[in-house]
């Protein structure tokens, strides 16, 4: 098995604003090995949000090469990554982005709709939200929980599918700062189990407690260590 779950090599975004190009990434290269936690840092404008949507195959870089999981990722249409995005990342959102009248199984069960799973569907699902520490909250919906365990299914959901990533932006940001500890936490505790995270964050507490730091600044690393 593939010991590198990313591997991106000479990473180049272009983005045509009228008749101005924007170079919101200019040949970036990392690599993350499975089972590490990595952050992505910078300030406004650097291209973390580029590089995490290409990471999550939510876009396709204009030029460079990008394996996830030993897939090329970069030269697929939007019917591929969104298949390949299903089977091997998971996200996790600042706002959480669950359905408001949806119970928290419900929101879980959500991937493994899209993938066409049919049987043990809801017992996946259930296993994930315990896994989180949520197995009585189960029926809840998103307004009868507190942004905490809010965040705590939207990690549930982003795990069910047993992605080869979970990628976190800005998981923290939303939350009261015993929350945002709470699940740093539970963020560690995956990665300590064997899961691969990668967060983007402006927190710097938040990047400390992760095992590589990867800076960015206007469209390149500027450091990784």
């Amino acid at each position: 098995m593939n010991d590198l779950v990313i591997d991106a090599r000479s990473l180049r975004k272009v983005y045509q604003m009228g008749e101005i190009q924007v170079n919101a990434l200019a040949g970036v290269s990392i690599t993350v090995r499975r089972g590490e936690m990595v952050s992505i840092m910078g300030p406004s404008g650097s291209g973390k949000s580029t590089l995490m949507n290409i990471l999550g195959c939510l876009d396709r870089p204009t030029s460079g090469e990008y394996y996830l999981d030993g897939e090329l990722a970069s030269d697929l249409n939007d019917d591929q990554l969104a298949s390949i995005r299903n089977r091997k990342v998971g996200f996790v959102f600042q706002s959480f982005n669950l359905l408001p009248r949806a119970t928290a199984l419900a929101n879980v069960e959500l991937p493994l709709r899209y993938a066409g799973m049919t049987s043990g569907r809801q017992e996946r699902a259930r296993q994930a939200l315990v896994a989180v520490g949520l197995e009585d909250r189960i029926h809840h919906r998103p307004t009868e929980l507190s942004g905490g365990q809010q965040q705590r299914v939207a990690i549930a959901r982003a795990l069910v599918n047993q992605p080869a990533i979970l990628m976190a932006d800005e998981p923290t940001g939303n939350l009261d700062s015993k929350s945002g500890k709470e699940i740093m936490e539970l963020l560690l505790n995956l990665n300590q189990q064997g899961t691969t995270v990668i967060i983007v964050t402006h927190d710097p507490s938040v990047a400390a407690q992760t095992q590589r730091v990867i800076r960015l600044r206007d469209g390149q690393v500027e450091e990784s260590a």
